[in-house]
Formats: C-alpha cells, sequence, structure tokens
C-alpha cells in the first residue's frame, strides 16, 4: 500500500509547489519591475511646528531611524496656516505621470491615534489636496479615517514594510504591508504628487503622536 502512495504524494507535493510558486499571493516583492529613484538627503524636506527648532520633533539617528514626534497642541508648520501640527518629511521628487512607488519601513508608537502616518499629496482640487493618506486609529492603520478600509489591524509598536504603489494614468493606488497586498483603491487627480511621511495630525488625536521610519526609497516604471 504504501509503495502504491508515494507516487501520488510526489505528484501533489509538485503540484502543491507550482501553485505556489504561480499564485499571485506568494510573496512577490512589490518593487519587481521598477527602477530606483537616487534620493539624496537635500530631498527630504522636514515640516515642523513653526516655532521650535528642528531637533525638538526629529531626529535622524546614527542608524538612519528618522523620529518624529508631535503634540496636538503643537503650532502648525507655517505662521498663519491654518492646519494642524506635524512633523514630517516631504519627499522632493514629484511626478505627475507613470508608475510609482513609496517604500519604507515604518514604526507606530502604541497610543499614537488619529493621525497620518503617510501620504500621497495631489489632488485634482477640493475637498481633498491628497490622493490618499494612511492614518492611525487605536493600533488600526486605516485609509483616510474610513474604518471599513482597515489596512492593517496591529500596527502598534513593530516594524512593517509599506509600499505604496500609484499608477497616474490608472489614477489607481496599491497598498502592501510586508509584502501583501492590502488595499487597492482609486486616485483623486491632480498634476503633481509627492510622497510624505512622519506623523500629521488628523481626527480625534492623542496628545502626543510618534512614528519612526527607515530604509525610504522611491521607485519608478519610468526613468527619472
Amino acid at each position: 500500500m504504501t509503495k502504491r502512495l508515494l507516487p501520488w504524494i510526489s505528484v501533489l507535493v509538485v503540484l502543491s509547489t507550482l501553485w505556489r510558486s504561480c499564485s499571485p499571493a506568494a510573496g512577490a516583492d512589490p518593487t519587481a519591475g521598477f527602477i530606483a529613484v537616487e534620493v539624496t538627503g537635500d530631498r527630504f524636506k522636514l515640516h515642523k511646528p513653526y516655532d521650535l527648532p528642528q531637533e525638538q520633533r526629529y531626529e535622524l539617528r546614527a542608524d538612519g531611524v528618522r523620529r518624529f514626534w508631535v503634540y496636538c497642541d503643537d503650532k502648525p508648520f507655517r505662521a498663519g496656516s491654518p492646519t494642524k501640527p506635524r512633523s514630517e518629511i516631504l519627499l522632493n521628487v514629484t511626478y505627475s505621470s507613470g508608475v510609482w512607488q513609496f517604500e519604507g519601513y515604518g514604526y507606530v508608537r502604541a497610543g499614537t491615534t488619529g493621525v497620518s502616518v503617510m501620504q500621497v499629496f495631489g489632488a485634482a482640487g477640493p475637498p481633498r489636496n491628497t490622493t490618499l493618506m494612511l492614518h492611525v486609529y487605536g493600533g488600526r492603520l486605516v485609509y483616510y479615517n474610513d474604518e471599513t478600509k482597515v489596512v492593517d489591524d496591529h500596527i502598534y509598536d513593530r516594524w512593517f514594510r509599506l509600499n505604496v504603489v500609484h499608477d497616474v494614468q490608472a489614477s489607481a493606488l496599491t497598498v502592501f504591508i510586508d509584502g501583501d497586498k492590502r488595499l487597492v483603491v482609486p486616485g483623486y487627480g491632480g498634476d503633481l504628487h509627492y510622497f510624505k511621511f512622519g506623523v500629521y495630525t488628523q481626527t480625534d488625536p492623542s496628545h502626543y503622536m510618534e512614528s519612526r521610519w527607515r530604509d525610504v526609497k522611491v521607485y519608478t516604471k519610468t526613468p527619472y
């Protein structure tokens, strides 16, 4: 009986291996087929409360980790601005067409809520000026403040790999966490786009908000 089963077991093993290798959920690298864009240090533009020195809301560590923190009663990034407090980086790599991708390893400190940690800036007009924002509410990473579109249920106190692909012509955005596709949403138009990451106060924020980022990269399918 054992000898009869062995050929069938071998066939099943081969079929299982082929299915895993051909399946789109097999953990393919989201950056496959993209070209890395050189992002020099001068392209990392910090936005922080206008009345505070950089070191009171931002830290670039020797190991390359960028730490951002802000309080909900801080000043905006510019005097007279109606926007809420933030400590975030504007990646000064702009685009208006093609397919582009943000990649970074993020970490959100427990207790941080009511905050945007990553966004794709640029939209066709009011009421939005972004085409995508990822917010944190109660330890969950969500699309804007839409609790029905959860990207990750447990984002606190762990490093996660975030990839966001923006196809401008198709007006589509795809979000990956740790290589797994979690969200596909339409864009909001716009003639100019760029990526931002850090902490930017949103609705019902905690008093203190913090995120950390490392190994941030930009990719494209069109030579830049």
